[in-house]
């Protein structure tokens, strides 16, 4: 039976920045969402193939916010998808320093922080996490506009503290087409709905991302690539 052709793509992605390699263990960021659940199904797909090479972890970092939880019917998907889910909680209010404002930013860097605790206690040589084209694409905006600096999220990051990477390899996909894959391979998705959420840096980012491509994935592709061909002798 064929892959699907979202899978292809991401195929590419994990060639070109040489995210998978024979021997690795992969701890994945599993939020509930769509992007992680197609992460964690391409991954298990990739698994049984012949030349796999590697192995990899589904980790849940479960919030004492009830709505950022994973629901039971989506555990039970990826247990189809021969993946065990594992969960670990993290009291992220509590960590709150005095004077500070509960946002987002604050709560995904804790989850992130636990995640790579838990991938170098473990044996893990690499985090996978499932940000897309459009999330790397809306965050290099998100900083030229508001913080006058360039940079976004890059496909693969080695860590210079400890024997660890991090990987996204949905790096060249785009949000529609996971929203069409998710819709027909029938995901159970969770969104989380917590009442601190500030994301409209992010929303007015998304806007002018669809205002500059109009949703067009190869425009979108084209941006990215930009930033893999910079003349810095035309640079201030």
């Amino acid at each position: 039976m064929p892959q699907p052709k979202i899978f292809s793509i991401i195929d590419k992605a994990v060639y070109d920045y040489r995210m998978i390699e024979r021997g690795d263990r992969i701890l994945v960021g599993a939020s509930g969402g769509k992007d992680s659940t197609l992460l964690i199904e391409y991954l298990a797909n990739r698994a049984k193939r012949r030349d796999a090479g590697f192995s990899f972890t589904a980790l849940h970092i479960e919030t004492d916010f009830e709505a950022c939880t994973m629901s039971l019917r989506l555990r039970q998907m990826l247990r189809d998808w021969g993946v065990e889910t594992l969960n670990y909680f993290v009291d992220v209010q509590n960590r709150l320093k005095d004077g500070f404002k509960m946002s987002c930013y604050w709560c995904s860097m804790q989850r992130r922080n636990e995640l790579v605790h838990f991938a170098l206690k473990n044996g893990y040589n690499k985090i996978a996490l499932g940000h897309h084209l459009d999330d790397i694409l809306e965050t290099l905006l998100m900083n030229m506009m508001e913080k006058a600096r360039l940079f976004t999220m890059p496909p693969r990051i080695d860590y210079k503290k400890y024997p660890l990477s991090l990987i996204r390899p949905l790096c060249y996909v785009d949000v529609d087409s996971i929203k069409l894959h998710a819709k027909s391979a029938g995901y159970i998705s969770t969104t989380c709905t917590c009442t601190y959420q500030d994301n409209s840096g992010r929303k007015t980012s998304r806007a002018r991302l669809e205002s500059l491509t109009h949703g067009d994935a190869r425009l979108k592709q084209r941006l990215f690539d930009s930033l893999r061909h910079i003349n810095f002798e035309y640079l201030p």
